[in-house]
């Protein structure tokens, strides 16, 4: 029978063994930039929302930079029953007229600076930014199935000044999705979309979606057939096959165009598990679905 303190010193070791799998990974995406898209349940659920907060601070802090896109959908969906409209959707996008877009500011700029405050509380700089700011995101009216759908913007530029100067300066940019065209009205823009653009204008080393499943499979139907790693070519086949769809099939292009334009690695990750990001950067497994530029073998 094992005493208390053999069980205790396994114990210490495994954390130990832990942090060992984890240097090389520190090592690689020291200095890099990562970018979170951050939405679905992982901001509803308070203890989850804390958690991935702490995975960006521990990023930060061992020496990564990470900049976080988030949405704040079903947020916004609530505030616009309060005033007596109907969310409506077209191929995803929210229909948003100017009353809406007033909502959706607001809305979006009260989870930006929840955010922030998180982010200070546990020690780490942040500052939050739209993509007005500093000209970060400047868009154009977005017309899917050739429908006007009111003021949903597709980003047509990003100018990453604001967010060189931010990291230079040892600070977690936290972006929310509106831009602005040029003719200086403000657009929703889908959080996706804005994180992929951001990461393709930064070069990063990783942009990441936390969603609500647990990343790409074979067979939608049968758990056991997770994909965790594929290239772009066989992700490209997953979509002229069918094999995706639904909500998959945008997110899976935004990770095909992502890589074809400098991303190193994008990720796809279930953000209701508890400390996602540190499971899939800083372990041999991983836990969700990595997409890659060139074939594995």
């Amino acid at each position: 029978m094992m005493t208390n303190s053999e069980i205790n010193m396994d114990q210490l070791l495994i954390k130990a063994q832990t942090l060992i799998e984890a240097l090389p990974y520190i090592q690689k995406f020291n200095g890099k930039k990562i970018v979170v898209k951050y939405g679905g349940s992982a901001m509803l659920d308070e203890n989850l929302k804390y958690n991935v907060i702490k995975d960006v601070a521990l990023l930060k802090l061992i020496g990564l930079n990470p900049i976080i896109v988030h949405g704040g959908g079903k947020e916004i969906s609530k505030w616009v029953e309060m005033i007596g409209k109907e969310p409506e959707f077209v191929n995803g996008l929210r229909v948003t007229d100017g009353e809406t877009m007033e909502i959706a500011e607001m809305v979006l700029s009260k989870v930006n600076k929840g955010l922030v405050q998180m982010m200070q509380k546990l020690g780490v700089n942040a500052v939050g930014i739209s993509g007005k700011d500093a000209g970060l995101m400047t868009v154009k009216k977005r017309f899917p199935g050739g429908k006007d759908i009111g003021y949903v913007g597709e980003v047509c530029g990003v100018d990453g000044t604001i967010l060189d100067t931010l990291l230079e300066k040892n600070f977690i940019p936290v972006i929310a999705p509106i831009g602005s065209s040029e003719d200086f009205e403000s657009y929703n823009i889908n959080a996706d979309d804005a994180a992929c653009a951001v990461a393709k204008a930064l070069n990063a080393e990783k942009l990441v979606f936390l969603t609500d499943i647990e990343g790409v499979f074979m067979d939608p139907n049968d758990k056991s057939t997770l994909i965790s790693e594929m290239n772009v070519a066989e992700a490209k086949e997953f979509i002229d096959k069918g094999i995706v769809g639904g909500g998959m099939l945008p997110k899976l292009s935004n990770c095909i165009d992502a890589i074809e334009n400098g991303v190193s690695r994008v990720h796809i990750l279930d953000g209701r598990v508890e400390h996602c990001l540190l499971l899939e950067f800083f372990t041999e497994k991983g836990i969700g679905t990595a997409i890659l530029k060139e074939p594995l073998f």
